[in-house]
C-alpha cells in the first residue's frame, strides 16, 4: 500500500517536471508512514491526495506567476507608461517574484510540518506528554492545543524572520527593528494566552458537557466572540501595537468630513497610525463595529496622496459598508463556521478520523486540533470562489467611489499605491483569478474609466 501511494504520487508529479521540493515532499509522505507503520485507511489516502493536489496546484500557479511577471519585467504596460517608470516596474516585478518564491517554499515546508504533526506522530507525542503531566481532561486539552500552536509558531519563525528582515528589507520596505520585533512578539504571545486560553477552555467544556448539540452552542459563543472582537479591537487591542492620533491635516480632515456628511456615514473619529514604524507600505481602512467605527490612515499614505486622492480611496472603502459587503462577509464566515463545527461533530465520533491522521487516542481536543490543521487542505480549492466574490465587491466599491468622489483621483491614488507597495501591474491571469482579492490593475482601472 505504501509503495502504491508513493508511486502514484510520483507519476502525478512527472507532468509538472521533477523538482527537489516535490521530491522531498513525496519522499516524506512515504517515509513517515513507513517508519511509524501507520495502517493507512481511506481517509489517510484522501488526505495525502488532497495535500498533494494542493501543493501541485500551488507549484503550477507559482510557476505561471513568475514566468508571466518575468516576461513583462522590462516593459511597462502602455496604460501605465506615463505614471510608472521602468525602474519602478522592474522593482515591482522582482518583489513579486521573490514573494512568490518564498510563498512556494514556505508552503512546501508547512506541508512537511503538517505531515510530521499528523502521520509523523507529533500530535500523538504532545498528547501523550500532556496526559502524563496533567489529570484534568479540560486542562490537558488546553495545554495540548496551546503547545501545538506554540511549536508550530517556533517552526515557522525562520520564514517570518526572513520575510521581515530579509525580503522586505531588501526591497526597502522593512522598518521594524529587532527590539520592536521582539516586543511585538511578546505582546502577541501574552494577548494570545489571555484570550486564547479562556476561549479554548470554554470550547472544550462545551464539547464535553453540552451533549450532541455542542457544536451549535460553540458556534453561538464563537459568533459572539467575533462580534465583540470587532468592537473592542480598535479601542483596546490595536493601540497596544501602534500609536493612534487624531488627524491634524486640516485639508484632508475637512475633505473627509465633507464626504462623510454627503454620504450620511458616521464614525467615531479620524485617526493616523504610525505604520512607518514597521513598514514603508501604505494603506487606509475602516475598522470597528457600531459606535467604535473609525477611519484610520497610515502616516505613509498621508505623505504620498493628495487630499482629493485620499477622499477617493476612502469613498471606495466606504462603498464596502454602503453595499453591505462587511455584513455579507461576516454572514458567510458564520455560515461556514456553523457547517464546519457541525461536520466536526460527526467526524469526532469516527475512529477512522483519528487513525487516518496518525492519532491513536481519540479526544475532543485531538479532534479540534486535527480539524483546524487539515481543514485548510480540503478547503483549498474553494479559494477561487472566495477570490471571485471579493473582486466583485471591489468593483462595487469602486462604483460607489465614482458616484461620491472623482474616478480620476481614485485612479491616480491606486497607481501611487501600486508604485509605493511594489504591486505588479502584470500578474498572471490564472494566478490572479485563484488568489487575488483585488482585480488586476489593468482591469480595475479600465472598469473605473468605463461609463456608468
Amino acid at each position: 500500500m505504501y509503495y502504491l501511494v508513493y508511486w502514484n504520487a510520483c507519476l502525478t508529479k512527472k507532468s509538472y517536471k521533477s523538482q527537489d521540493t516535490l521530491d522531498d515532499y513525496f519522499k516524506t509522505c512515504y517515509a513517515v508512514c513507513l517508519i511509524r507503520n501507520i495502517p493507512m485507511n481511506i481517509f489517510t489516502i484522501l488526505f495525502l491526495f488532497a495535500l498533494s493536489a494542493m501543493l501541485i496546484t500551488e507549484y503550477w500557479l507559482a510557476r505561471r506567476q513568475i514566468q508571466n511577471v518575468r516576461q513583462h519585467r522590462d516593459s511597462v504596460p502602455d496604460a501605465f507608461s506615463k505614471q510608472i517608470d521602468l525602474d519602478t516596474h522592474r522593482k515591482a516585478a522582482d518583489y513579486t517574484i521573490a514573494r512568490t518564491r518564498l510563498g512556494l517554499v514556505s508552503g512546501f515546508y508547512a506541508a512537511l510540518i503538517l505531515l510530521l504533526f499528523t502521520l509523523g506522530g507529533g500530535l500523538q507525542l504532545i498528547d501523550d506528554l500532556s496526559r502524563q503531566w496533567l489529570q484534568d481532561p479540560l486542562i490537558t486539552g488546553v495545554v495540548f492545543i496551546i503547545a501545538t500552536i506554540f511549536i508550530g509558531a517556533v517552526l515557522d519563525m525562520p520564514f517570518v524572520l526572513y520575510k521581515t528582515f530579509g525580503l522586505e528589507a531588501r526591497f526597502g520596505f522593512n522598518k521594524t527593528t529587532a527590539g520592536l520585533f521582539v516586543t511585538d512578539l511578546i505582546k502577541q504571545t501574552l494577548l494570545f494566552l489571555l484570550i486564547g486560553v479562556p476561549l479554548l477552555y470554554t470550547a472544550l467544556w462545551l464539547m464535553q458537557a453540552s451533549g450532541n448539540l455542542w457544536w451549535l452552542y460553540l458556534w453561538l459563543v464563537w459568533m459572539a466572540f467575533n462580534l465583540l472582537a470587532m468592537i473592542i479591537y480598535p479601542v483596546w487591542i490595536a493601540p497596544l501595537f501602534n500609536k493612534f492620533k487624531p488627524l491634524e491635516d486640516e485639508a484632508v480632515s475637512s475633505s473627509v468630513k465633507e464626504l462623510m456628511k454627503r454620504t450620511g456615514f458616521k464614525v467615531q473619529g479620524l485617526f493616523v497610525v504610525d505604520g512607518s514604524r514597521r513598514s514603508a507600505h501604505s494603506n487606509a481602512y475602516f475598522t470597528g463595529l457600531g459606535k467604535s467605527k473609525r477611519v484610520v490612515f497610515f502616516d505613509t499614505l498621508l505623505d504620498s496622496l493628495s487630499a482629493d486622492e485620499i477622499v477617493a480611496v476612502l469613498a471606495h472603502e466606504l462603498g464596502h459598508f454602503k453595499r453591505r459587503h462587511i455584513i455579507k462577509r461576516i454572514s458567510v464566515l458564520f455560515l461556514i463556521s456553523l457547517i464546519a463545527l457541525a461536520l466536526l461533530g460527526q467526524l469526532m465520533q469516527q475512529q477512522w478520523f483519528y487513525e487516518g491522521l496518525g492519532m491513536t487516542t481519540p479526544s475532543n481536543h485531538a479532534a479540534l486540533m486535527l480539524f483546524m490543521m487539515v481543514g485548510p487542505v480540503f478547503m483549498f480549492f474553494i479559494h477561487p470562489v472566495s477570490s471571485w466574490f471579493s473582486r466583485k465587491h471591489e468593483f462595487e466599491a469602486d462604483d460607489y467611489a465614482k458616484e461620491n468622489a472623482s474616478a480620476s483621483d481614485l485612479i491616480t491614488a491606486l497607481l501611487k499605491l501600486y508604485r509605493d507597495n511594489a504591486n505588479t501591474l502584470t500578474p498572471d491571469p490564472v494566478h490572479s483569478a485563484f488568489y487575488d482579492s483585488h482585480p488586476p490593475a489593468t482591469i480595475r482601472i479600465k472598469h473605473l474609466l468605463s461609463a456608468g
